[in-house]
């Protein structure tokens, strides 16, 4: 007379309900700090759209933001919110290969000055398209600085240019 008890019957608890909820509102507001056209892309439903249109002209503080973000939570659970979870996960995967882009170029641009002319040529071995004659002007000038204890100008200056060749040599070949 008396079934076992199975717990994977059971509806989601209170607790777990109201963490999906509070989950979908975050990423409802990470929504609101991206283009408009990322959510066209995204093909968000035109009225989760409307709502974090409304959440913008939302003053940012007190109760009617804090309403209109629940609102923006209510209608993203009616919908697959997977697509979204992706995009914020490959944007930041994106913002982290930027990061770790611009530390290899201070490490290149330290190196240089510290190191100076070998580490210049291997730099160029790796990047032909640069000018070696400004790039060992400018280690020359950071190093005079660095020196004299001068503001690092020349230096910003070579990491400026480091970047640019980093860049162009990250372009493909433009046909004329």
């Amino acid at each position: 007379m008396h079934d076992e008890f199975d717990p994977n019957t059971l509806p989601p608890s209170k607790t777990r309900l109201k963490q999906e909820a509070l989950e979908l509102q975050q990423l409802g507001t990470d929504l609101l700090e991206v283009p408009e056209a990322d959510w066209l892309a995204l093909q968000l439903p035109e009225r989760l759209m409307e709502a974090l249109r409304e959440t913008r002209r939302t003053p940012p503080r007190g109760g009617a933001r804090k309403r209109q973000l629940q609102y923006v939570g209510k209608i993203m659970r009616e919908m697959d919110a997977e697509p979204i979870r992706e995009y914020f996960q490959q944007r930041g995967l994106k913002s982290q290969r930027q990061i770790d882009a611009h530390h290899r170029l201070e490490r290149w641009r330290d190196r240089m000055i510290e190191e100076g002319e070998t580490v210049v040529e291997e730099f160029l071995q790796q990047h032909p398209q640069a000018d070696r004659q400004q790039l060992r002007q400018l280690v020359r000038q950071a190093h005079k600085e660095r020196d004299q204890n001068k503001p690092p100008k020349s230096s910003r200056a070579l990491f400026r240019y480091l970047r640019e060749a980093a860049e162009e040599a990250a372009e493909p070949d433009q046909p004329d």
